[in-house]
């Protein structure tokens, strides 16, 4: 008897059985191009049949209707989202992918050799040997080493513990159904004979179906895998379509790629489809972002979908879909658009975030540089002087304008054109100019301050703007969020509150300088408050920031600030008061957090789980480590945070130095701008201290500062030099 009759033979004796295993359309809600998706579904079991499909390497720019004809049929019927699968490593191997699923949290596989783990081959998975996953006791002493607090087995002792039944078929699915002890129930290696058994035996079925492997992209002394890269997806479709085929009617499915297919980390694919799942777009809870979800949501879903009891303090949520109206191939085509857009951003903006901080950081020391020349007199005479102070100026202005311009760009699909560099740095310097040029051409650009306040209120407005609608423009810009590292998805990371804060201390700083030289240092002190709350509202809020270190370095500068216009000084009982004011507010909000429920808290909850579960000290160490290897490892950064404070600290304590010359006399003008500074340098040195990753908050925030504070001088400077022109146009110039 041929296979094929085996095959029918069995389909009958399953639906004489009731199992229903004639290959029927994965969804209630519609299979037939133009049906509406708002019909209602057919009756079904809540906790009936899913499927897992895990692959690697896949990304949605890979998919199209003729080459990944099965794929294509899942975005068009199914919801999709395009998936970070960041694990440990910078870049994930498959056998990540699989531990990531089996913690439902971030692990991953020791890597054997020298240089970079990056650039280190991944090794094979194997198959189980006597019920066992090969290598289970290296995995967990790497889980326990990482301090993810990653628990492999977790999967499969939750599916245990419901008594819900999981199928693995293939190595893969092996690793992420094991128990804790590396054993495994039921496997079955992958076979085109034995499907149509195999994904009929538990209401539970993970399938390894392969991962790609790019022969242009893999680590030096990694195996290739057979055929190109277009093959190995050709190939993994037509497992897809076959599973398909075999799976039981009704059931849901998820196909997801789970790792990298080389050393090269890059957004992947994921897409549902099923009673639970209609066509739309997929969206996590954990990401906030619609179209953008995390490898950890996937075992929670499998979780929440089938009736497995889902343990507690977990980093991913249950994937929800946001519906269609129909099942078209013109909107499949859309959401595919949308998807490879943000395939494309991510990946382009990665690549060129580490040259665009070099240039951005090195270009700001030569800045530096030029003006301690121009202020020592070492370039030529008064006229020259006087030109170079000009230039000197726009182009203090033009660089403290560069932040808001990164999150501006995105308003512009600059990854679509052929060369991302020059189409980015096009797109970055649109806006520059425009914020310079009004900055230094408007009416405000005649006072000391007001280039620096309108610069500082554009920055403060487009961070807020785009907090309060959901972090939109930090995805994938050159100072925001990178979705491919999966380190943060909305509100402020240390980047975004560096210039945050020190935007809004500028501005409070040009306001109230304005109202004190108008004898109103009360109505000064009020509105320096109100920003200052304001600030940090948008930036602690669970619902807006969800940011836990911002508040806590932000208050002693601005409350500084406030005592120095009322006249206040700076006692130590009011340093511990405000101290101890600024840890109560972060575990209020972090307590208020911590009270919603699980799939709805931001990072500051999950930490008070973390605390009450006693793993807080393993999250206070790798931040720690974060911030030392940012620090000894970052060139451009490490030579800037120590010039940029520098810089300001050595014009704030020296009245008479050749800096503060220039200075002294913009405060003549411009009461509160020492206090404001020293304001400044409070917050970004706290912010240092307090923060992972906090490296990064003095050198960012002095992009914005140093730049401004040089344009404040040089203005005081050009000033000086028109008094003693000797020409009327040397006077106007």
């Amino acid at each position: 008897m041929s296979k094929r009759s085996l095959a029918a033979l069995f389909a009958a004796l399953a639906t004489v059985l009731g199992l229903s295993v004639v290959a029927l359309p994965l969804t209630a809600h519609a299979t037939e191009a133009g049906r509406t998706a708002t019909e209602p579904a057919a009756p079904h079991d809540p906790f009936g049949a899913t499927v897992l499909i895990g692959t690697g390497g896949i990304t949605w720019t890979d998919i199209s209707e003729k080459e990944t004809p099965n794929l294509w049929m899942l975005l068009r019927d199914g919801s999709s989202a395009a998936m970070t699968v960041r694990s440990v490593e910078t870049n994930t191997c498959p056998i990540d992918g699989w531990l990531g699923l089996s913690a439902a949290n971030r692990a991953s596989a020791p890597r054997t050799g020298t240089g970079s783990v990056q650039s280190r081959p991944c090794s094979p998975i194997g198959e189980p040997v006597g019920g066992v996953v090969p290598g289970w006791d290296s995995f967990v002493k790497a889980a326990a080493d990482r301090k993810f607090d990653s628990k492999l087995g977790l999967l499969g002792e939750a599916a245990a513990t419901s008594d819900v039944c999981i199928k693995p078929v293939g190595p893969g699915a092996a690793v992420a159904a094991a128990l804790p002890e590396g054993t495994v129930d039921r496997y079955s290696p992958y076979s085109d004979a034995n499907l149509l058994v195999d994904m009929n035996t538990c209401p539970v079925t993970i399938v390894d179906v392969g991962s790609v492997r790019d022969p242009s992209d893999l680590a030096a002394g990694e195996q290739p895998a057979e055929g190109s890269r277009t093959a190995q997806i050709s190939a993994i479709d037509k497992k897809v379509g076959d599973i398909i085929n075999a799976a039981p009617g009704g059931a849901d499915f998820i196909v997801a790629s789970l790792s990298d297919a080389g050393v090269t980390e890059r957004l992947r694919l994921a897409v549902a489809r099923g009673p639970h799942y209609g066509p739309g777009q997929l969206n996590a809870p954990s990401t906030r972002q619609p179209g953008l979800i995390q490898a950890q949501d996937l075992p929670i879903t499998l979780m929440s979908i089938t009736g497995i009891t889902i343990p507690g303090n977990l980093g991913g949520t249950t994937l929800t879909s946001d519906p269609a109206p129909d099942n078209s191939e013109k909107r499949a085509a859309d959401r595919l658009q949308k998807l490879v857009d943000y395939d494309l951003a991510s990946h382009e903006v990665h690549s060129l975030v580490p040259p665009f901080f070099s240039v951005f950081a090195y270009g700001q020391l030569v800045i530096y540089l030029l003006v301690l020349l121009v202020w020592k007199g070492k370039i030529g005479g008064p006229d020259t002087r006087r030109r170079v102070l000009g230039i000197v100026r726009i182009i203090a202005v033009a660089a403290a304008s560069v932040p808001a311009s990164t999150f501006l760009a995105n308003l512009l699909p600059w990854w679509r054109f052929p060369i991302p560099m020059v189409s980015i740095v096009a797109s970055v310097g649109i806006f520059v100019a425009l914020i310079a040029y009004a900055a230094l051409r408007g009416p405000w650009g005649r006072a000391a301050l007001g280039s620096l306040a309108f610069v500082s209120a554009v920055t403060v407005a487009v961070l807020a703007g785009d907090i309060l609608t959901g972090s939109r423009l930090q995805q994938s810009s050159l100072m925001g969020l990178q979705p491919v590292v999966g380190g943060r998805f909305y509100g402020m990371g240390n980047v975004t509150f560096a210039l945050f804060a020190t935007s809004s201390i500028l501005l409070a700083t040009a306001v109230s300088s304005y109202l004190v030289s108008h004898r109103r240092p009360r109505v000064a002190a009020a509105v320096v408050l109100v920003i200052g709350v304001g600030t940090v509202i948008i930036d602690g809020a669970p619902f807006w920031g969800a940011d836990g270190g911002g508040p806590p370095a932000f208050i002693p500068g601005i409350a500084y600030l406030i005592l120095s216009i009322l006249g206040l000084r700076m006692t130590w009982q009011r340093i511990a008061l405000i101290g101890l004011g600024s840890v109560g507010l972060f575990f209020a909000v972090a307590g208020l957090d911590w009270l919603r429920p699980a799939d709805d808290r931001s990072h500051l909850g999950r930490f008070i789980q973390a605390i009450i579960d006693g793993n807080a000290l393993d999250i206070v160490i790798r931040k720690g480590q974060q911030n030392w290897s940012i620090l000894t490892g970052n060139a451009p950064l490490t030579l800037l945070v120590p010039a940029a404070l520098l810089f300001v600290i050595y014009v704030l304590a020296r009245p008479t130095s050749w800096g503060s010359r220039g200075l002294g006399k913009a405060t003549e003008k411009a009461p509160t701008l020492r206090a404001g500074l020293v304001a400044l340098v409070i917050t970004l040195t706290v912010g240092f201290l307090i923060n992972d990753s906090g490296t990064a908050i003095p050198a960012v925030g002095a992009t914005v500062a140093v730049p401004l504070i040089v344009s404040v001088v040089v203005r005081t400077l050009q000033d000086d030099l028109r008094a003693v022109a000797g020409t009327r146009r040397a006077r106007r110039s």
